[in-house]
């Protein structure tokens, strides 16, 4: 992704010092590009719980590096053990993003390869780096994929504005690199296709207004920033085409969590018979689980988020109460979309259908 013309990932270790990883503070944007050094198993843990770092793969390349860090400051004697502890520390930052638990257990696994402590520093950055290229390269394919669902759209409109509706951010600011919702979005532009975006704001973080806006306007791609009820509307009126989302995590049967609203985003797409894709990794599938509603643990998160709203005045970031500040708060940060909601999902193999016999096929053929 490019950020004034100068190539950037979201994360990376320092090209002066292996044991400081740097990130992007996604909570500074869009008003100011602040990168940040994590140097510490702390810092990497208030970093995605702060949501410093934010969305499935960049959480999980975010945990990746928190082990390897983990090993950088452990002790010979027992590094083994110690690694045990951060690992569960780390799993249980964010619990409904299954890339987390992923990129841990990898590490882990690594970890208990290791037979000293040096070997074990060389095994884990090496595996953290590992972890960050597969989630850029997934990214870029999950583009190349979805491209044709665009370019499909595009010729059956004779070149006429590809409208796409998305929600929260699934873009390059959520992964390592290039995204998934976005990245088809990106190659769709590149490649001369007229798109254009609707960027739910995506209450209460407002991702989509401060995150997804952002990149979008840095990649040159035009879009409307919407009200998050505005979808339905849109879509009763055909001037939606595809919705396109993320997830943090998806039952091998196909239910799919993401960002809260993203149900109702689905309900109002099948109503009107526009096609709904999930996009994603296939690190994002929780093969262990068949029941999103019962068995995908949704977050609940501080209802300051709620309650209070940031932005500038005077040039200054400031933090503002918008509603009564003795009134109870339910933050949910996720919801669950059916499979039955689903057209279908794009990942960096293709794209198959929602339904537990065709990801099976798909992905253990």
């Amino acid at each position: 992704m490019n950020i004034n013309g100068k190539p950037h990932r979201t994360i990376w270790i320092h090209p002066d010092n292996s044991e400081i990883i740097q990130i992007i503070d996604q909570r500074k944007l869009p008003f100011k590009l602040i990168i940040e050094d994590l140097i510490s198993v702390d810092d990497i843990e208030n970093a995605i719980v702060d949501m410093h770092v934010r969305g499935a793969g960049l959480i999980g390349a975010t945990a990746g590096f928190g082990m390897y860090l983990a090993v950088c400051k452990s002790s010979e004697d027992s590094f083994k053990k110690e690694l045990m502890v951060v690992g569960e520390r780390l799993k249980n930052t964010r619990p409904t993003a299954v890339n987390l638990q992923y990129a841990v257990e990898r590490q882990i696994e690594v970890i208990n390869s290791c037979n000293t402590l040096a070997q074990c520093i060389r095994e884990t950055r090496s595996k953290a780096q590992e972890i960050a290229d597969e989630d850029a390269a997934m990214c870029k394919s999950i583009g190349e994929h979805g491209l044709g669902i665009i370019k499909e759209i595009s010729d059956k409109k004779k070149g006429e504005i590809v409208n796409i509706l998305t929600h929260c951010n699934a873009g390059w600011l959520a992964f390592v690199d290039y995204g998934s919702a976005t990245s088809p979005i990106y190659l769709a532009h590149d490649s001369g296709i007229k798109v254009h975006v609707w960027v739910d704001e995506t209450r209460p973080r407002n991702q989509g207004a401060r995150l997804t806006a952002w990149e979008l306007l840095m990649h040159g791609v035009s879009h409307t920033v919407i009200p998050d009820n505005t979808g339905g509307h849109l879509m009763q009126h055909g001037l939606v085409d595809i919705v396109i989302t993320g997830a943090d995590r998806v039952t091998k049967a196909g239910d799919a969590a993401n960002k809260i609203g993203t149900y109702l985003k689905a309900l109002a797409a099948k109503d009107n018979n526009i096609p709904f894709y999930v996009a994603l990794p296939s690190s994002t599938f929780d093969w262990k689980i068949s029941d999103g509603i019962k068995e995908i643990p949704i977050e609940q998160r501080d209802g300051n988020e709620v309650k209070y709203m940031d932005g500038l005045l005077d040039k200054v970031e400031q933090k503002f109460l918008i509603m009564p500040e003795k009134s109870s708060v339910a933050n949910y940060g996720f919801d669950v979309t059916p499979a039955r909601l689903i057209t279908g999902f794009i990942t960096e193999r293709g794209i198959c259908s929602a339904s537990a016999e065709s990801i099976h096929h798909f992905f253990f053929r």
